[in-house]
């Protein structure tokens, strides 16, 4: 089995060592860069580059620059997606949007992960598993998700939170660790 195919599969993988890993992460970068590099009033070029990066985009999409992920093809997004500057997503496994999703600045979605084993983590060995973010989502400022966490529908995140277990559908949740301080009406 490839490092890659343990990647997809939720196992424990060597990412620092993999020739063909290590050549998808760069040829992602140099796209990140050819797109943070973009004027900002090219917006047809930039959602070109967007559509070249990511894994599949259902419709309207905008993300500020810069923005940063690491391989691009596990990222999908839904339609009437923005994203504002400086988002980050380490895309080791699947990170889905779904429609209606609004990201505030310097937000970071992180599948990977790292084995607590200090002797594992000098080898450079890692795991990825997947983010999932529902419909209708607003997620503020500063905001980390973690390994593993799925944001339900009609969703608020407060700014600075670090979301480290599942969000469930229609909550207001901040803090860190993250967690929901108030039930909303869903949407009719």
């Amino acid at each position: 089995m490839t490092e890659k195919e343990k990647m997809l599969k939720g196992m424990i993988y060597d990412a620092n060592n993999d020739p063909m890993l290590i050549a998808e992460r760069m040829a992602c970068k140099e796209l990140c860069r050819d797109y943070n590099d973009l004027r900002p009033k090219d917006i047809e070029a930039r959602e070109g580059l967007l559509r070249k990066i990511l894994g599949n985009i259902k419709d309207c999409i905008f993300v500020e620059q810069p923005f940063y992920c690491d391989y691009g093809y596990n990222i999908s997004v839904g339609k009437n997606f923005y994203a504002n500057f400086n988002m980050v997503i380490l895309d080791e496994a699947p990170v889905v949007f779904g429609d209606n999703v609004f990201i505030a600045p310097n937000c970071g979605f992180y599948t990977a992960g790292h084995p607590v084993n200090a002797l594992e983590r000098r080898k450079g060995l890692e795991y990825a598993r997947p983010i999932t973010i529902g419909n209708d989502v607003w997620i503020g400022a500063g905001v980390s998700v973690l390994p593993g966490v799925t944001i339900g529908d009609n969703c608020v995140i407060g700014a600075g939170s670090v979301v480290t277990k599942d969000i469930p559908a229609n909550s207001v949740a901040v803090g860190n660790p993250c967690k929901v301080i108030k039930l909303i009406n869903p949407i009719q």
